[in-house]
């Protein structure tokens, strides 16, 4: 029987320098998106913030409306109660006129008597129901006049936010692809530290050259032997005090 054979698959690996510019050339890549980032600044934040604002108005002000039609519905049962509540003291009243004896008379004045209180109690409901109404359709108007002004808001940020969009957003894209081809470059275990060092760094710089003797992130001294192995380029140095990836200043000079 004939024994299996292998396809062996080389592996093309980048030695230490070429890896040291793949991450500069990607970092490089990073910090123009970061500048286009910032050039939008907090615009889109503030255009989410009033879309989320803007949506809990509309809410609020829906709510409030059907809290009003309730409230008109609870008041014109009231009046139909009112209406009801007349109807038998007139009833009682004329029945009145026609009782055999005190205890009829007596009992029919009990139930005028009720109805009366009931009328009283129906009235005041209605009161109280026009008072939350009132009071409702002025939060009503408050919410419209303060979801007009968001609106308003919400188109002129949008407006920032397009025009700084046109303007970048191409090169964004150019960018971003460009950082997937280096992305696709580096092996994952050391892009996954790149990524890490540079969500950890404060300005997002997670590759910096050696600049006077000194790290480019942080700016502590480097010794003088350490520096001959970061320009000897055979193996990837971090800085011992920020953790920053440090490639030598030639490399800086070669890619600009």
């Amino acid at each position: 029987m004939a024994a299996a054979k292998k396809t062996a698959i080389e592996v093309v690996e980048l030695s230490v320098e070429e890896k040291l510019r793949t991450l500069y050339k990607l970092q490089k890549i990073n910090s123009e998106i970061d500048k286009i980032r910032t050039l939008r600044g907090e615009l889109p934040l503030e255009v989410q913030d009033l879309e989320d604002e803007i949506a809990g108005l509309q809410t609020r002000i829906e709510k409030l409306q059907e809290e009003v039609k309730s409230l008109e519905t609870s008041a014109a049962s009231k009046k139909t109660e009112i209406g009801t509540a007349k109807d038998h003291i007139k009833k009682y009243k004329e029945q009145q006129n026609n009782v055999r004896n005190n205890r009829e008379f007596d009992s029919l004045s009990k139930e005028i008597e009720y109805q009366t209180l009931e009328i009283e109690l129906c009235e005041k409901r209605i009161k109280e129901f026009a008072a939350q109404i009132k009071e409702k359709n002025e939060l009503i108007e408050e919410s419209k006049k303060t979801l007009e002004e968001r609106t308003n808001d919400l188109e002129s940020k949008k407006g920032e936010l397009e025009e700084i969009t046109s303007d970048t957003q191409k090169e964004e894209e150019v960018l971003i692809a460009e950082r997937i081809e280096y992305e696709k470059m580096i092996e994952e275990r050391l892009l996954t530290a790149y990524k890490k060092i540079r969500k950890n760094a404060r300005n997002g710089l997670a590759v910096v050259s050696v600049e006077r003797d000194a790290c480019g992130g942080c700016f502590n001294q480097i010794p003088p032997q350490r520096q001959l192995d970061i320009r000897s380029r055979k193996k990837i140095i971090v800085c011992e005090y920020c953790g920053r990836i440090l490639v030598d200043k030639d490399i800086v000079e070669e890619e600009k």
